[in-house]
């Protein structure tokens, strides 16, 4: 996403669903967007892990 206001970005997302979307898929969708927003606020902020150190706490999480 570009640095557009949260509410740009809303609206955004509303415009390119389809007329008869239902609540659900709307908020299905604004979740989904906050979740990758999220995210990438991570990333940008360090807030990472190699893909051995998340391998490993899988594999501990399956013992």
């Amino acid at each position: 996403m570009n640095s557009s206001t949260v509410k740009q970005k809303i609206l955004d997302a509303l415009e390119e669903m389809p007329s008869d979307v239902t609540f659900s898929e709307v908020m299905e969708r604004l979740y989904f967007l906050y979740k990758v927003d999220q995210g990438l606020k991570q990333v940008a902020n360090g807030d990472i892990m190699s893909h051995a150190e998340a391998k490993a706490r899988i594999k501990k999480w399956q013992e």
